[in-house]
């Protein structure tokens, strides 16, 4: 009878002892998560507060009154140049620039995972190395040669370097392809597959969650990027949405930061949608690539 009663108590202790945890753990995860969305509460809800509002009170989140006005203030954007013309290079940007990065990667990827070849391995390591090199040591000597193929004040710069792929996301579907079975790509070629039909037909639909990772990363990278369009675009027609916010707060002493901010809020939008829609395929290719390497 003792036993049981002690048997009991302890079943009840360890129960409150996971429940407190378990308490614990969401309370931290709750409060962190407060402390990580409350910039963008704010950056939203300034948005929509009278200009002599914001800075008023800068701890509240609810606006006076809603001030819708400062989205259409806002888009009218700077110069005659509204900021439709601004997302749609920045959409240029980092949609072609995205498109080229991983259909580049895969293809890399696949050649030192599957294709034997003199020196693979000491390409491999070179490659890895450049992860080493700041993006800065670059800048310079690719301005010079972007410079005297006449390419400043294009896209070109800022699209086909990315051609070669992102060392980061090759290593990414390396590991990814590496743990693909060798005997399908053995039995495809017993039944006549050339290297190119390997891969269009067995390895790219297999390494479909590691290029939706890569996708969403570079997109995510490219739509935030500011130094390089700085360096390379100088028409403001061809300003990007990061350059042109910048440009937006220089034109004077006195700023209209509900536009600001409202313009600010709508370049967080494409980001946090493609986040939505494609976020089991980011967990999804995130683990995968790390129980597979």
């Amino acid at each position: 009878m003792d036993q049981a009663l002690n048997f009991e108590t302890h079943r009840q202790q360890r129960r409150r002892a996971h429940l407190t945890r378990g308490l614990v753990y969401y309370v931290g995860v709750i409060l962190l998560a407060v402390v990580m969305l409350y910039p963008v509460a704010w950056l939203v809800a300034s948005s929509l507060k009278p200009l002599d509002e914001i800075w008023a009170n800068v701890t509240s989140l609810i606006p006076s009154s809603l001030r819708f006005e400062n989205y259409a203030e806002g888009w009218q954007g700077f110069g005659g140049i509204s900021f439709q013309i601004f997302f749609g290079n920045s959409f240029v940007h980092a949609g072609v620039g995205t498109l080229f990065t991983v259909i580049s990667s895969a293809v890399v990827a696949y050649g030192f995972a599957r294709v034997k070849f003199r020196g693979r391995d000491l390409w491999f390591s070179i490659m890895l190395m450049t992860l080493m090199l700041p993006s800065q040591i670059l800048m310079i000597p690719q301005y010079i040669i972007f410079n005297e193929l006449g390419w400043i004040n294009t896209f070109l710069p800022l699209l086909i370097p990315r051609l070669g792929g992102d060392v980061f996301f090759i290593f990414m579907i390396i590991q990814f392809i590496r743990g693909i079975p060798i005997e399908l790509d053995e039995a495809a070629m017993i039944d006549g597959c050339s290297k190119g039909g390997i891969f269009f037909r067995i390895i790219l639909p297999q390494i479909t969650p590691a290029l939706v990772t890569a996708a969403i990363f570079s997109f995510y990278w490219t739509w935030e990027d500011f130094l390089g369009p700085l360096v390379y675009l100088q028409n403001p027609n061809m300003y990007t949405v990061a350059l042109a916010l910048r440009a937006y707060t220089d034109l004077g002493s006195v700023n209209n930061w509900g536009a600001v901010f409202a313009m600010l809020t709508l370049s967080l939008v494409p980001v946090i949608l493609i986040f939505v829609f494609f976020q089991r395929y980011l967990v999804e290719g995130i683990a995968s690539t790390g129980l597979k390497g």
